[in-house]
């Protein structure tokens, strides 16, 4: 059910002043740069391996990022989990009594669905869990 970690969610005020540190001090290329609407935010996909780092810039004051980065400051936000029945997933843990952020899949970067778990629910971590959407799944998946 559970394929990989997918990613680690980064939040940061810019993607403009956090991309250097990552591409100039660290060595790490920017994939690319994509909004994500449903979000509020901008996402830098940077590569690591199978995973990837996520840097998230709020687009609007009241996104979720937004927020977050107003009460903890920037770092990180969430781990992403790759799965691969998210539907079936988010059915499973409704019923165990896990609180869901999402009750269903929306469309999150990448093309992906994502849901994220509450993190009253998962000791103090925010889990979003993403399924690759069939024409962007690497061969295998």
């Amino acid at each position: 059910m559970y394929l990989k970690i997918e990613h680690i969610g980064i939040a940061v005020k810019s993607l403009e002043t956090a991309l250097p540190l990552y591409s100039e001090a660290f060595g790490m290329d920017v994939d690319r740069i994509e909004t994500v609407p449903d979000q509020k935010t901008r996402v830098g996909l940077i590569p690591v391996g199978e995973s990837r780092l996520e840097l998230l810039e709020a687009t609007n004051a009241d996104s979720p990022v937004a927020r977050f980065i107003e009460k903890r400051g920037e770092g990180i936000h969430h781990i992403c989990l790759q799965v691969d029945d998210l539907e079936a997933l988010i059915c499973r843990l409704k019923t165990a009594g896990i609180r869901m952020v999402d009750d269903k899949p929306r469309r999150g970067a990448d093309g992906c669905l994502v849901a994220f778990v509450h993190p009253s629910s998962a000791g103090g971590v925010l889990f979003e869990l993403s399924e690759r959407s069939p024409a962007r799944a690497p061969a295998g998946i």
